[in-house]
């Protein structure tokens, strides 16, 4: 898409600072950190969230996720990461450019992602469970 911000960024059209490329996956410094070597991994093909991603892109996507993660564990001492997508508004995606975040994390860096839980749905797991079948 000519108009995507990432799609600029993979094509080299916008400023970016990139940890990692191939053929198919572009990894750079998000603009906007939370913590220190919070990097974006997306596919360089244009593809807007997960449901679009072809499976191979995506297995491709996540094997640099994994590759970058150990390479800041072994070059950087980073033992503690969140890897995040959201996909979709309703999700809280910002870019619809599927990604994928990884965000060093450690104790006292006060970022925290609470959840609010619902145990009352567990009544609710074989009903769920049959609707997958």
């Amino acid at each position: 898409m000519s108009t995507c911000i990432f799609c600029k960024i993979a094509r080299g059209e916008a400023r970016s600072w990139k940890v990692y490329e191939d053929e198919s996956v572009y990894a750079f410094l998000d603009i906007n950190p939370v913590s220190e070597y919070h990097t974006l991994v997306i596919p360089k093909a244009h593809y807007e969230n997960i449901f679009d991603v072809p499976e191979h892109e995506l297995l491709r996507v996540m094997a640099v996720v994994k590759k970058l993660v150990v390479l800041y564990r072994e070059r950087l001492g980073i033992n503690h990461v969140q890897i995040i997508n959201s996909s979709g508004r309703e999700a809280q995606q910002d870019v619809f450019h599927m990604h994928f975040h990884i965000v060093p994390r450690k104790a006292g860096d006060g970022q925290n992602v609470v959840w609010r839980t619902h145990p009352e749905w567990r009544e609710k797991f074989d009903a769920m469970v049959e609707r997958l079948k």
